[in-house]
């Protein structure tokens, strides 16, 4: 273990408090290539917004939020058609670069240490484009969520989720099926089966 400075966010960046992140086998994968070290891999997770830069809107300090690896701009041709998540700006990020200035935000002894897929959630702390983040309900539980944000976000064409919820009294399974309408506005829509 090193010590890692993590710098403060520049504009239209936030820092995060990981909470909870998760292994992937594209964690290992890129790894096991040895492609760009040094490095701080993970990127599935959920945070606490700890701060944020210059021109973010959409965040405040306390946020709960869940990284995106593959952002949202909101501004391209394919985040506005609302058919793809496959951004041209924020789009998966492979030199261990932030997307704003190709810097990175992470140095041991003033030596830098590249991202990993924009997230780098291997680390109690890290910074990431507002657009590779989405706010979450605070009463959701981080521990439980953070797979999501490489789940959605890896399931390109999928439209919606089925999962299992459990009522609270009597322990009864019912299935929910809750329709992503945009990933960058966390619009859910979730609706109980009989």
């Amino acid at each position: 273990m090193e010590e890692v400075e993590v710098s403060p966010p520049q504009p239209m960046e936030i820092r995060i408090k990981v909470f909870c992140t998760s292994l992937c086998r594209s964690d290992l994968t890129a790894w096991e290539s040895h492609a760009i070290f040094p490095r701080i891999f993970g990127h599935e997770a959920s945070g606490i917004v700890e701060s944020v830069g210059l021109g973010v809107t959409e965040f405040k300090e306390g946020d709960h939020v869940l990284t995106v690896f593959i952002g949202e701009c909101m501004a391209c041709r394919p985040c506005t058609s609302g058919k793809s998540n496959i951004c041209q700006v924020l789009g998966l990020e492979r030199k261990g670069l932030m997307h704003s200035d190709q810097k990175t935000r992470f140095s041991v002894k003033g030596k830098p240490i590249y991202h990993y897929c924009a997230v780098s959630s291997f680390s109690e702390y890290t910074v990431v484009h507002s657009g590779c983040a989405v706010k979450v309900s605070p009463h959701v539980p981080l521990e439980k969520i953070c797979l999501l944000s490489c789940g959605v976000a890896a399931g390109k064409c999928f439209k919606c989720l089925l999962l299992v919820l459990r009522n609270g009294k009597d322990k009864v399974k019912r299935p929910v099926v809750i329709n992503i309408r945009n990933l960058k506005s966390c619009y859910l829509e979730v609706k109980l089966l009989n």
